[in-house]
């Protein structure tokens, strides 16, 4: 690691506050170069953290943290405050296995008050800290940093309109750098960018800039002065309605502007509204050029910055399940018309940019705004349209209430492509796909599907695209197998599995990416296997032959075991009278950390060796032999 005399005096906030104000722009340099040096060497959420490093700075120099409350939204905008508030030395194993989190976490120190890693959350949670502070006669701060793209969401609207009402001693810091993950959209986006082009502040700033023009010293003065009367010379702004005191916008990477703003904010009562303008990736050309690709990446040479990776001559490279996404959507909607597709601002990530290029007029990005999707999508399939809602696992989560009453309780044919099924590595508990098999097969009305391989997902979304009532695709994060797809596309039966092995005594009953280690723990024992594909309607068929017929099942799933598939193989042996023992294998009933994916699996026993033990153990329970010999 390079030098940083000013950052590797800096153990806590406290002592930040000991600096000179003039050392802060040093300060914010060295931070910035520790966050491209750190984050190239581990992969991680890279411009999003670079373009709040003044920001940082000047919010743990005026407050007196971990007293006075930082409340981020979201949670990859938050290195900086990490390296600051003492956990500089475990940089180097971030978002890995054992490691430090990649978003903000109570338990890891605390000057964390709130854990995040979704968006929008943080206006409430820093109400809350105000009126709890108001109640225990304290008169610390509670801030809220959040993104233009997290006030798409309309939780931040519903706290913004109870800010006033809970008389609440609360600071909205909107750092403003219009970008979530992808290109802001929306009407919010297009307020604010009017807001910072107001014909008025502009002219009256032309204006002032030619009459001062010839007076150096009172144009400096005049540009300081500015700084801090921005909030007279912009238009009446709607967070005023809402009871806001607002101020800005200011320049987010000015920290000598940021202290005296944030100082000054500081002594005002009742809620504070600061727009701060940023840019993401500052600092650093690649990141500021391209800030979508630099967003999460992996490792890098800062010098070079991302270099596609060659292939291997021979090696014809495995597309990743969202890759497969993106073709079938595109080729769906060659063959079909009445096809629109939805997204809660999560284009690239949900793999739709050709879609979006190809079917702009079929193509909605609605912010990150996951209710507002799935009723959207609800509203679209009444009159005839066929949706489809591009959305990872844990985003779906979000949207439960319009799922159930919106989507399946009328019957209506969305299609739901849920990426991130199961175990996703580094971004750890907050966006595993631990809980969708469970709570969406309890849903009436909805089919539920999980491919076992890259072709199985394309014929799966086909199938989705048929039948008439909702239905959701459910795959992993990455590569499948490598089995070759299939260009036609063909409807499977639905709640019908296949066998994949015939064996003897023992059968596994595989959902989705559990079917490979599966087959790899068969080959061992002689095990049956069975792609059950569907996790709900249940080939019941399928399932009796295997009961009559083996003196063990065992249910495998990337998901959680309380609720998921598993259990409903339990319930469908219970209700037809059969007796035949289960194992249950998957998620524990507990939040599954971050770390490599493999690793997470291993741990939790749901790769060849676990599943492999974990049979073994059960056999030797019920028939008195040792663990390890022979089924």
């Amino acid at each position: 690691m390079g030098t940083y005399p000013l950052l590797e005096g800096i153990d806590s906030p406290a002592d930040l506050r000991r600096l000179d104000r003039k050392q802060l722009p040093e300060l914010s340099q060295e931070l910035r170069r520790f966050i491209v040096e750190s984050v190239s060497a581990t992969g991680g959420h890279f411009s999003s953290n670079l373009g709040t490093v003044e920001l940082t700075i000047a919010l743990h120099y005026v407050f007196n943290t971990p007293e006075d409350r930082l409340v981020w939204d979201v949670g990859h905008q938050t290195y900086g405050h990490k390296i600051l508030t003492g956990r500089r030395g475990q940089m180097s194993r971030l978002r890995q296995k054992g490691g430090i989190a990649g978003f903000p976490r109570r338990e890891e120190s605390e000057y964390d008050t709130f854990g995040t890693a979704h968006s929008s959350t943080s206006i409430s949670a820093a109400i809350g800290m105000a009126v709890a502070a108001r109640a225990a006669g304290s008169d610390r701060r509670a801030i809220a940093i959040i993104g233009d793209g997290a006030l798409t969401a309309g939780m931040a609207f519903e706290a913004l309109n109870n800010a006033k009402q809970a008389d609440a001693n609360v600071i909205v810091v909107l750092n403003d750098n219009d970008m979530s993950i992808s290109e802001n959209v929306g009407a919010l986006n297009n307020y604010l960018a009017k807001l910072m082009s107001g014909r008025f502040y502009a002219a009256t700033k032309k204006t002032a800039e030619k009459m001062l023009s010839n007076a150096p010293p009172l144009k400096e003065l005049a540009k300081r002065f500015e700084e801090h009367a921005k909030g007279m010379l912009t238009p009446s702004t709607m967070f005023e309605e809402f009871g806001f005191n607002y101020t800005g916008p200011i320049d987010g990477h000015n920290v000598e502007v940021l202290i005296d703003t944030l100082t000054n904010v500081k002594r005002l009562p009742g809620p504070q509204f600061l727009h701060v303008v940023t840019k993401k990736g500052q600092g650093y050309k690649y990141a500021e050029d391209d800030p979508i690709t630099y967003h999460g990446p992996g490792k890098f040479d800062p010098e070079v910055g991302l270099v596609k990776a060659k292939p291997a001559p021979d090696a014809k490279p495995k597309p990743t399940y969202t890759q497969v996404f993106g073709d079938w959507l595109c080729d769906m909607a060659r063959q079909d018309k009445r096809l629109v597709a939805v997204t809660p601002a999560m284009r690239e990530g949900s793999g739709m940019v050709k879609y979006s290029q190809e079917f702009p007029d079929r193509y909605f990005d609605v912010g990150i705004a996951e209710q507002h999707a799935v009723t959207f999508a609800a509203g679209l399939a009444v009159d005839g349209v066929r949706p489809v809602v591009a959305i990872y696992s844990t985003f779906l989560q979000r949207a439960y209430d319009q799922l159930i009453h919106d989507v399946a309780l009328q019957n209506l044919p969305v299609l739901f492509a849920l990426d991130r099924g199961g175990l996703v590595g580094a971004d750890g508990p907050t966006h595993h796909g631990a809980f969708d098999l469970a709570f969406l097969r309890c849903i009436p009305n909805m089919i539920v599907m999980a491919p076992a391989d890259e072709n199985e997902c394309r014929q799966m979304l086909y199938t989705g695209m048929q039948v008439p009532g909702p239905s959701a695709v459910r795959y992993p994060r990455g590569a499948g197998p490598g089995v070759e797809i299939q260009k036609e596309m063909r409807a499977l039966p639905v709640g019908r599995g296949e066998m994949k092995r015939e064996g003897k005594r023992i059968a596994i009953l595989a959902f989705g990416s559990m079917v490979k280690p599966a087959m790899d723990a068969a080959a061992e024992l002689n095990a049956s296997v069975a792609n059950m594909r569907f996790v709900k309607p249940l080939d019941v068929e399928l399932l009796e032959r295997l009961a009559a017929t083996h003196e063990l099942l065992v249910t495998v799933e990337e998901g959680v075991v309380n609720g998921g598939a598993g259990s409903a193989v339990l319930e469908a042996l219970q209700a037809r009278g059969f007796s035949v023992p289960v194992l249950v294998l998957g998620l524990p009933d507990a939040f599954v950390e971050h770390g490599d994916p493999q690793l997470l699996l291993a741990d939790c026993g749901l790769d060849r060796e676990g599943i492999l033990r974990s049979i073994r153990e059960r056999i030797a329970q019920t028939s008195g032999r040792r663990p390890g010999m022979a089924a």
